[in-house]
């Protein structure tokens, strides 16, 4: 299997990011894996897209950092290839990083992703679906019992009278946006909760949030692959997040700490509220942010924390995504083109 990961920048990858271990167990498994980044694209002359692309020498290798060296250095391989010849192409990019100083690079993925599953590629996750979701607009076309009531504007006088709606107590952030970058938790007592709001609204349109109480304690991480909880065992792939210093924002880059998670009734139910829209849309693998019965955030881009999990469940979970990558690439073979990319992604 040819299979390429996309990313913002490659020099930008981390060691423990998901993107590493599961390209770590691809390569593991055999497979030929490159990584490719927004800027490498081209659509030539011969109307065939290719992509500058970088991949470290074949091998097992013990962990992840091993294989981020080995994919930055001397001895890594880099050409240009030919998009079309890939089996799977994961767009593992987050478009909000450089959205501020390079607003082009946001749909460099979803539009270079349209054109290679056009051309026979697998993409994951399918790419019209990724272009819905680009902002956090596409939570609200999942049932509202799933969400925290919501309202999206930029009018300061609006967002002041649903806070009061709300008894007092909000959480704000941009439309667009990730990492925990101007979220605020604010209050009817908020001192400088204009300068708050005109923070935000750089960005764009204001998510003005109903706070969760059981937030403060941290969130829930939970995967889902193919639509359903990614487990083996009875091992869940999820992990909790909990907030520094009773920090509203409880993401791993805001400085959230990792722990163990239980899964109950609750995450099962709202994971499956969820699953037939993220079937529909081609989401193959996403991760739920998920407070007390209420999901905060649904991650379909570059959801992380995987390895962290792995740890702390003790099994592994990124060579099962791996293994159905191989399946729909079997898949594919046998059923294009009677089965779309939307179809196969999820299949």
């Amino acid at each position: 299997m040819k299979i390429a990961m996309f990313v913002n920048d490659i020099q930008g990858e981390h060691p423990e990011y998901t993107t590493t271990w599961l390209a770590r167990e691809a390569t593991a498994r055999g497979h030929e894996v490159w990584y490719l980044e927004v800027e490498g694209f081209a659509y030539d002359p011969d109307d065939m897209v290719r992509a500058r692309a970088r991949r470290a020498p074949d091998g097992e290798y013990e962990s992840g950092p091993d294989y981020l060296e080995a994919l930055l250095s001397d001895d890594a391989e880099e050409a240009w290839i030919d998009v079309p010849g890939l089996d799977v192409l994961m767009l593992r990019n987050d478009p909000s990083i450089s959205a501020g100083e390079h607003p082009w690079t946001q749909d460099v993925g979803v539009i270079f992703g349209q054109v290679a599953a056009r051309q026979g590629v697998l993409v994951v996750n399918h790419p019209s679906g990724l272009a819905r979701a680009r902002n956090k607009l596409y939570f609200q076309f999942f049932p509202e019992e799933v969400r925290p009531r919501t309202l999206i504007t930029r009018k300061p006088d609006r967002i002041r009278a649903f806070i009061d709606e709300l008894d007092g107590k909000a959480v704000l952030k941009p439309l667009q946006g990730s990492g925990g970058r101007n979220v605020f938790l604010v209050s009817e007592e908020t001192a400088n909760i204009n300068q708050m709001i005109e923070a935000v609204s750089r960005d764009g349109y204001v998510i003005a949030q109903e706070y969760l109480p059981a937030a403060a304690g941290g969130d829930t991480r939970l995967f889902l692959m193919n639509g359903v909880p990614l487990a083996r065992n009875g091992h869940y792939a999820a992990m909790r997040r909990v907030s520094e210093n009773g920090d509203v924002r409880s993401n791993m880059h805001a400085g959230g700490k990792a722990k163990k998670a239980k899964i109950g009734e609750v995450e099962l139910h709202l994971a499956e509220l969820v699953r037939p829209k993220l079937l529909q849309d081609g989401m193959f693998l996403v991760g739920l942010d998920i407070a007390g019965d209420k999901i905060m955030e649904i991650n379909v881009f570059s959801p992380g924390g995987l390895h962290s999990i792995e740890h702390f469940e003790g099994v592994t979970f990124c060579d099962l995504v791996i293994e159905t990558l191989e399946r729909k690439v079997e898949h594919a073979k046998l059923y294009r083109p009677r089965l779309g990319n939307r179809e196969l992604a999820v299949l």
